[in-house]
């Protein structure tokens, strides 16, 4: 379930490497691709590439998207910009938690060649020249000595793709051991998963039924909870959540031993969590 991550500036051809890649392991190997890119999660550029927030949230999607397919047979290759270090660096994370090896292939293409290549494009697939130089300005290159963008290979126009060697490094290179962060560990008793749910979604439900009667200020005693809840805010059901999603997350890699303890540990992430 090897993981290739593209990263290049916009229309440098990284599309065109990604189905040499494909071609070559599936006539080689037995191993299914799949690719996921900005056009297979319905991402429109001009419009999320303009737009921080929209961003952040189209990344969020090509990740999980990614995190789907990987399996144990199938190769995955994620075609999009991945210009952010930061952003490989969570693909990196991700691929250590599936205990799984990776690699990144940058398509070093020159800016001109690439505004050249864009322009040439079909209207309805070109980039604005406005997104297409901001993607250029923040666009931050791998650097091999970083473990998130090795092994790296730096692929320039004319160039021939090394797809034997990119093979070798998914297939034959080990994967990078786990953190203690990202190692799920054993649950501490069989219907801790059923308890992690139930007690969290009682909080949720009792925080937003108390919040038809509290004004921001108030403090909100949990049933089951030392602490109270502190409301600085009115707080949305989708925020709440999100909140809980990640404390699941959380806990599901760190379990407590008494599951009574949750509910005051769910609140005290919340205060934490909740500005």
């Amino acid at each position: 379930m090897p993981l290739v991550v593209l990263c290049g500036i916009p229309c440098s051809g990284k599309s065109k490497r990604v189905e040499e890649l494909k071609k070559h392991v599936e006539s080689t190997t037995d191993r299914p691709v799949y690719i996921v890119s900005d056009e297979s999660v319905g991402i429109d550029k001009n419009a999320v590439y303009a737009d921080s927030r929209q961003e952040k949230d189209a990344r969020a999607k090509l990740k999980s998207a990614t995190e789907k397919k990987l399996t144990k047979e199938t190769v995955v290759i994620l075609d999009s910009l991945n210009y952010i270090k930061g952003y490989r660096y969570e693909l990196f994370c991700l691929i250590k938690l599936l205990q799984t090896p990776h690699c990144v292939i940058h398509c070093d293409t020159n800016p001109p060649v690439a505004s050249q290549w864009n322009q040439e494009r079909e209207s309805s697939e070109q980039y604005t020249q406005e997104i297409f130089d901001g993607l250029v300005m923040r666009f931050e290159p791998p650097d091999s000595r970083h473990r998130w963008d090795s092994p790296l290979f730096t692929i320039q126009t004319g160039d021939e793709l090394p797809c034997k060697d990119i093979c070798d490094a998914i297939f034959h290179r080990k994967a990078p051991p786990p953190n203690a962060s990202t190692q799920t560990q054993p649950l501490s008793s069989t219907n801790f998963l059923h308890e992690l749910d139930k007690i969290t979604q009682e909080v949720v439900n009792t925080l937003l039924d108390a919040q038809k009667t509290a004004v921001p200020g108030d403090f909100i005693h949990i049933p089951g909870a030392g602490d109270k809840l502190y409301l600085s805010h009115v707080v949305t059901a989708p925020e709440l959540r999100r909140h809980r999603r990640q404390f699941i997350t959380y806990t599901k890699m760190h379990p407590v031993d008494d599951t009574s303890k949750l509910t005051n540990i769910f609140v005290q992430y919340l205060n934490n969590s909740i500005k």
